[in-house]
Formats: structure tokens, sequence, C-alpha cells
């Protein structure tokens, strides 16, 4: 089971959250799932409350869309060589949810190097194939800033971003 839903957040990965400001591609340039990645992925989705979130893509950025194809996407990401003190960051998320089901229980800690600064709250909602959430944090002083994402005590992943 579990391979399966790999296989189904990877061609979700692919293909619906794509890396552009456009997240669904041209239907030409999209494989098409194996029937296994989309019986996966049916059954996670419609059966698997309980399961939590699968966080299916993560990024840094400076925007979020406002309207058309690229709103709530991430539209501008931050650049590798980071961000002028003060800035305001977001973590942009998408994850695939199971129906109906509601998360309260993650957060976001703001940390410059291991010191936490801030932590704030992230509610998710299953209510469509693709749940986005973006959080985001202002960095006050030049230094290494971690963005961690987690689910109660546990990380699920962090995001590093220098602050000149």
């Amino acid at each position: 089971m579990r391979t399966h839903l790999a296989v189904a957040l990877a061609v979700l990965g692919s293909t619906a959250l794509a890396q552009n400001a456009n997240p669904v591609p041209p239907a030409a340039s999209v494989e098409k799932p194996t029937p296994e990645a989309i019986r996966s992925f049916w059954a996670y989705y419609f059966k698997g409350q309980g399961g939590g979130p699968a966080l299916a893509d993560a990024k840094l950025c400076l925007e979020i869309g406002k309207e058309g194809d690229a709103k709530n996407e991430c539209v501008k990401e931050v650049p590798a060589e980071g961000v002028k003190a003060g800035t305001t960051v977001y973590l942009w998320q998408a994850y695939l949810l199971p129906q109906g089901e509601n998360v309260e229980d993650m957060s976001m800690q703001v940390k410059l190097g291991d010191t936490v600064r801030e932590t704030k709250d992230i509610k998710l909602k299953g209510e469509s194939i693709r749940t986005r959430n973006w959080t985001g944090a202002r960095l006050p002083k030049a230094g290494t800033w971690n963005l961690v994402l987690m689910r109660g005590d546990q990380t699920i992943s962090t995001y590093t971003v220098k602050a000149l």
C-alpha cells in the first residue's frame, strides 16, 4: 500500500504539483498514471481517514499567486543566495489529505540557528485532492534561518534560508 501511495504521490508531484506557476502541464506532456497508482490514490483519498497528511511539495517563497492559474501557488521562490534581513518568507506546502480529514497538530518553527524564535500553527482541511498552505515568517536580522515543518513533536522537514 505504501509503495502504491508513493507512486501516486510521485505522479502528483510530476503533474499536478509541477514547479512552475501553472501547476498542471499541458495534457501532451503528462504521463498517464498506472492503474495501481490510481487505485492507491483513490484508496488513500477516499478511505485513508486517520492517515494524516502526505507532503507532496514544499518550497520557500517570496510571493504567492492571487489570481488565475497561479492562484495559491508559489510564484516567486527564495533565491539561493538568500534574502535581505526584514524580508517575509513563506513556507509553501502542498499535501494529499484523506477526504474530510482535518489536521490541527502541525506547526512551523522559525529558528535562527538552533534557537526557536517563533512557532506558527498550521491547520489543514481535506476539502480537495490538493490541500495547500503557506505560512509566513519575517526574518528580522541577518543569519541562517531554519523553517521547520512539524507534526506534533516530530520534524517533517527543514528549510534553510540566509538573511543578509
